[in-house]
């Protein structure tokens, strides 16, 4: 008997193998399935998925064999990976000197051999699949083929595996990321809040206490620390928000009655010099209210404070698209230039204008309804021109 050698680059192949987190795993049908359909097209008694490592053959399916593993030293497929052929064949394994006093000729009645290298896209031999018979054998061409064929396949389902395992690590970790960033949200919120309410209380009392005393500088620089606690506490809110869309999501879905839905959001948004104009009829089945419900709040009242015009006008329309809700918010606002209405969704991008307050936007609203939208399997488009007000247009799916 003669050994198999190991190949020129083993240590890199070994290397290459490990990468793919098979060795010592259990049975998958999907690679069973291979085995079990070789051993029929070849009329064997036996078919294997090998692995060569560093010292055995490690069978990630075995067809005929009630055992998982063997000695490298003694197999077949260790041959296999050292052939530059396409094919490695042993017709009758007591006639090759390679195999002479070959305990799996005694043991398992191992005569005939084919194997196909499993080659990767990096071009290591990770192992073979292979067939055996207990008498000499000559494979047709279909059978060869077949062989051949179904090995490549092999190969993909370990690099689909490798890719869905790393997939799955990287969700793992974004899932991980995120779970931090609410948590650093919340601490952040809970540490600046207090003290943004003190500097807002402070700063009232000082103007209160000296109203007849301050100078006119004094009072605008006033008004800018209250302006600027105003928009970080906006900020603060904002993020916390946007990071909790997860929560928002994860509410229990009922059956909404768009009008009484509307009704809620009126009486906290809209006010006497406002036409609110809604959908009076309806029932939304099986949706997320509360997500629902923030999405709207923050659309109309984004359109709302962008919006200068002493009477103001929100209208909203529903459409039954089959597999989704469609909704569309109408306003008589400002409206949003050209040049910027594809990184309004995104955090922190805002459009540069002052609302009608004389704030400034934080970014986050709109980028938490593009976040709650996805999410939900919709999709969110706008369609605005400056003066002529904004319509936002999005869907839901069912």
């Amino acid at each position: 008997m003669i050994p198999p050698k190991f190949p020129d680059n083993e240590k890199e192949r070994i290397a290459e193998l490990k990468n793919y987190n098979l060795l010592d795993t259990l049975s998958e049908n999907d690679f069973d399935n291979i085995t079990a359909l070789v051993a029929n097209i070849c009329e064997v008694p036996i078919s294997l998925i090998t692995l060569l490592d560093s010292d055995r053959n490690f069978f990630k399916s075995h067809f005929g064999l009630d055992f998982n593993q063997a000695p490298r030293n003694t197999s077949f497929c260790g041959h296999a990976i050292l052939q530059e052929e396409e094919m490695f064949i042993v017709e009758d394994a007591r006639k090759d000197i390679r195999f002479q006093d070959n305990p799996l000729i005694s043991e398992v009645n191992a005569i005939f051999y084919a194997g196909v290298p499993l080659v990767n896209s990096n071009g290591f031999k990770l192992g073979t699949l292979c067939v055996f018979d207990h008498k000499p054998r000559i494979l047709s061409e279909i059978q060869l083929n077949s062989l051949k064929s179904l090995g490549k396949q092999v190969v993909i389902l370990f690099e689909l595996r490798k890719k869905n395992k790393l997939l799955t690590e990287f969700q793992k970790e974004l899932q991980q990321r995120n779970e931090r960033l609410v948590n650093f949200a919340n601490v952040v919120s809970h540490d600046l809040k207090s003290p943004l309410a003190n500097i807002t209380s402070l700063t009232r009392m000082l103007r209160e206490d000296n109203v007849e005393k301050l100078s006119e500088d004094s009072d605008m620089y006033l008004n800018y620390i209250e302006d600027s606690t105003f928009s970080l506490k906006n900020y603060i809110n904002g993020i916390l928000k946007f990071y909790k869309t997860d929560e928002l999501l994860g509410s229990q879905k009922q059956d909404v009655e768009m009008k009484l839905l509307f009704e809620e959001i009126k009486e906290i948004l809209i006010t006497e010099d406002i036409v609110f104009e809604f959908p009076n009829e309806g029932i939304l089945h099986n949706v997320n209210k509360a997500a629902l419900t923030q999405i709207f709040l923050n659309l109309i009242d984004n359109s709302l404070k962008y919006n200068l015009n002493d009477h103001r006008m929100v209208k909203i329309s529903y459409m039954d698209e089959g597999d989704f809700h469609s909704f569309a918010i109408k306003d008589n606002g400002m409206g949003i230039d050209l040049g910027v209405q594809q990184e309004i969704f995104t955090l922190f991008k805002t459009t540069g204008i002052k609302d009608r307050d004389g704030k400034d936007g934080t970014g986050i609203g709109l980028a938490t309804v593009k976040s709650l939208v996805s999410k939900m399997g919709g999709s969110i488009n706008l369609e605005s021109e400056p003066g002529k007000g904004s319509i936002f247009s999005f869907t839901i799916q069912k």
